[in-house]
């Protein structure tokens, strides 16, 4: 490993140990009712609000799937919602958020459930972990993630 690596891993390890402060507490509340209000346009079937929590420069990586970049995001999310054969339902379970100045990662577990026209209902849990800039408006939004189905 190189000098700046060995750096970088030791800086993480003590912001990520230190004590949360007011600060943090504030991007706390402001991350989680980022993703409160996503779940809320998502479920309320609000296509035309689904991509705002994402930068434009958003990459996703998804088990099993090809890296994803914003534009497919959202057409994902927005063909979802408009489609009339089934309906979808986001929940979330956060496990952590560490906030560190202008950067977040949150740890968290989202469950997909799908209802068919059939009644029929699958649900996906995915175990996934976002990282979130605070953007020049004071906003946070997701500017990388990763989700595992398990």
């Amino acid at each position: 490993m190189t000098f700046k690596v060995v750096g970088l891993s030791i800086a993480l390890m003590v912001m990520a140990l230190r004590p949360a402060g007011a600060a943090d507490d504030a991007s706390q509340a402001e991350i989680r009712s980022a993703l409160t209000e996503w779940t809320t346009d998502f479920n309320g079937a609000k296509a035309e609000k689904v991509c705002e929590l994402f930068e434009p420069d958003v990459i996703a990586d998804i088990r099993t799937e090809p890296e994803q970049n914003y534009r497919i995001i959202c057409n994902r999310l927005k063909q979802a919602l408009t489609d009339g054969t089934r309906t979808y339902y986001y929940s979330s379970d956060i496990k952590e958020i560490l906030v560190l100045g202008d950067i977040a990662v949150v740890r968290l577990v989202w469950t997909l459930t799908i209802k068919g026209e059939d009644g029929d209902v699958t649900k996906s849990i995915e175990s996934g972990m976002d990282l979130f800039r605070r953007q020049e408006d004071g906003s946070w939004k997701i500017m990388r993630y990763m989700a595992y189905s398990q």
